[in-house]
């Protein structure tokens, strides 16, 4: 049985949307895409962008990063936001490196990999569009080779994924690029078995965690890859773009940003803390979006979003005589449930239909084709409630009743 939740601190729900800078005129169920930014964190950030305006040259170049040649005369501001973060995904101060966002951690772990032709980087076919792209832009370049595994789905279990991950591996394959949670099945995986039989098979794991810091607990060095990124600017409350990056202590030699600049040769946190000139301010900010979660109550908003989004899932496919496709346990925020068979599952028509929705019908939700379907993915936040899906169950309805017999 498990340990009591304690009670939310707030009352969750539309009377939440005070928080967010959302438009009250938009029913807002996909926050995993690009996350919601709260009004205080983005007070946060602003007022951080007001301070190194004042003095930018000193900020930037005396106070952000220890790339010197400058003494610093207080720890460097990069590395103070980092300790926050850090202490939230159980890593070490020092070990966590900030990058734009998932797709650029897994940029600079693919590009500084030393793959060689004949090499394999394994995929799987839930991954995400743009580091699948990644990978076969870092295996072209040396003769190696990326390929892509299908899972079992629907009908799927943590078990199942397993064994069909270690069937895949070859003698050639080199590196496994995995999702910790999936962007387009919404699955929960487990990769910390997953990686525990690449490192048996001498398999390189990289996780992209991309949905996974605030949605779900998170100690990164428990799950045994070799390299983690994940994102903040989704569930973590922070501004955007903010991603993080971890390696483990024998693949860190190797690890570049993919942007070198004045931090090279001085260290993995230098590196990556100052690649030239940009803005700061979103990694900054970002123990401030750390504190709102501790307001909210993290255990309880992440209780009222899976039951809220496990809800609207067990009514949707009730309704339209679909089914979930895995278990209760393999879901975290979010689930993804097919839409009913008379939706036409070709991309341009889901498209077409999400577009509806969304400047029609003022719903904001996340539509998509996947292996021959069409596909619905729920997204649940504390500034949601069950008539949301209820409204948007009934948008749906209306619009596909007659679209296919």
């Amino acid at each position: 049985m498990s340990a009591p939740v304690a009670a939310p601190k707030h009352t969750f729900g539309r009377a939440m949307l005070a928080h967010w800078p959302l438009d009250p005129a938009i029913t807002y169920l996909n926050h995993g895409t690009v996350g919601v930014v709260p009004r205080r964190v983005t007070e946060a950030q602003r007022a951080i962008s007001d301070e190194l305006e004042r003095q930018p040259a000193r900020f930037l170049l005396r106070e952000l990063a220890d790339t010197g040649p400058w003494p610093m005369t207080a720890p460097p501001r990069m590395r103070v936001a980092a300790a926050a973060v850090a202490a939230f995904v159980g890593v070490a101060p020092d070990d966590l490196l900030f990058v734009e966002n998932t797709t650029t951690g897994c940029n600079a772990v693919l590009r500084s990999f030393p793959f060689a032709a004949g090499d394999e980087i394994l995929l799987t076919d839930h991954g995400y569009g743009a580091i699948a792209n990644a990978a076969h832009y870092a295996a072209t370049r040396v003769g190696a080779t990326a390929r892509t595994l299908e899972l079992p789905y629907p009908g799927t279990t943590p078990q199942a994924v397993t064994a069909a991950i270690e069937a895949a591996l070859t003698p050639r394959t080199r590196m496994l690029v995995v999702d910790h949670l999936c962007s387009t099945s919404a699955l929960v995986l487990p990769v910390r078995e997953i990686c525990a039989a690449c490192r048996a098979r001498g398999v390189s794991t990289l996780v992209d965690g991309a949905h996974v810091p605030g949605m779900l607990p998170l100690d990164i060095p428990a799950l045994g890859a070799d390299f983690y990124t994940g994102n903040l600017h989704k569930w973590a409350m922070t501004s955007r773009p903010l991603g993080l990056l971890w390696a483990a202590p024998e693949r860190r030699a190797g690890l570049h940003p993919t942007v070198i600049s004045w931090g090279y040769g001085r260290g993995l946190a230098a590196e990556f803390d100052l690649p030239g000139t940009r803005d700061p301010s979103a990694a900054l900010s970002a123990p401030a979006g750390l504190a709102f979660l501790r307001e909210l109550g993290i255990e309880a908003m992440r209780a009222w979003n899976h039951r809220l989004a496990w809800d609207a899932a067990r009514a949707l496919t009730r309704h339209w005589g679909t089914a979930i496709p895995a278990p209760e346990a393999m879901y975290g925020s979010m689930v993804t449930i097919p839409l009913p068979d008379r939706v036409d599952p070709d991309p341009r028509a889901v498209e077409t239909l999400r577009t509806a929705l969304l400047f029609e019908d003022r719903i904001e939700a996340q539509l998509l084709a996947f292996r021959g379907r069409a596909w619905l993915r729920l997204a649940a936040q504390v500034y949601n409630e069950p008539a949301d899906f209820e409204r948007l169950r009934e948008a749906i309805d209306r619009r596909v009743s007659s679209t296919r017999s």
